[in-house]
């Protein structure tokens, strides 16, 4: 039952991940989207009440504030969205998150390739 149950949560979580990056890219029309936006992994909890969206934005921290602003402001209108596409009972509540980390692992790359050439 535990592993069934999980696998549900999975499939939901990868649904969810290209449903809302599909709405972020072509439904929203918020003039506060900025840079690159991209859902890097959605968790789901098993009982279905929350889902956090973890959310990579490329750009400076201004971008990013507004960003995540703009999604938390869409959020019904988000979950609105997933239950026409889904055609499930209920739509978790979003939780919109900053995911840091692929800018992350961008400056070390960027720090790798200096050390390379000789300077830091």
């Amino acid at each position: 039952q535990d592993s069934k149950m999980s696998r549900r949560i999975q499939r939901l979580n990868v649904q969810f991940r290209e449903e809302l990056s599909e709405l972020i890219q072509h439904e929203l029309r918020d003039p506060r989207l900025h840079g690159m936006v991209s859902i890097t992994r959605v968790d789901t909890s098993p009982d279905l009440e929350n889902a956090d969206i973890y959310t990579s934005v490329l750009g400076e921290t201004e971008d990013k504030v507004s960003t995540m602003s703009a999604l938390t402001a869409a959020t019904p209108f988000l979950r609105r969205q997933l239950l026409e596409r889904l055609h499930i009972r209920r739509i978790p509540n979003l939780h919109f998150l900053l995911d840091e980390s692929i800018a992350e692992a961008a400056r070390i790359l960027e720090l790798m390739r200096k050390i390379e050439k000789g300077g830091a």
